[in-house]
């Protein structure tokens, strides 16, 4: 078992920068992933990365903008999400991939979802 706890949103104004971090507990898996949801929106997938190697994938609307980087040391997952836009506004979750054969990018394939943690960007 698991347990993630997501910190590190907050109210930014659009072309400012937050830094959320999630820290686990318990046991390893090899790949993390950040997802989000908006109001009235389905949760969706962000990025993810995988702790052995770093390989990393960005979804098509955060890339170049956003970064995620881990601290193995810490148990840490960190994303670095710069040039914010309003519509980047959601309560963005990280969670462990549990299952597939190989990096997904798919909900189901995801559980031990933190609290989650609130991005609010302003106009």
């Amino acid at each position: 078992q698991v347990k993630l706890v997501e910190s590190g949103g907050g109210l930014v104004q659009a072309g400012g920068s937050l830094r959320l971090s999630c820290a686990a507990s318990g046991r390893t898996y090899a790949r993390m992933g950040w997802f989000r949801q908006a109001p009235g929106k389905e949760r969706e997938f962000v990025v993810a990365i995988s702790w052995r190697g770093g390989s990393t994938d960005y979804s098509d609307s955060v890339k170049g903008r956003f970064t995620i980087s881990s601290d193995n040391a810490k148990n840490t997952v960190y994303l670095q999400m710069n040039s914010l836009k309003v519509e980047d506004t959601a309560v963005y979750y990280c969670a462990v991939q549990t299952k597939g054969l190989g990096p997904s990018r798919a909900l189901a394939d995801y559980s031990s979802w933190g609290q989650g943690t609130q991005v609010t960007v302003s106009s």
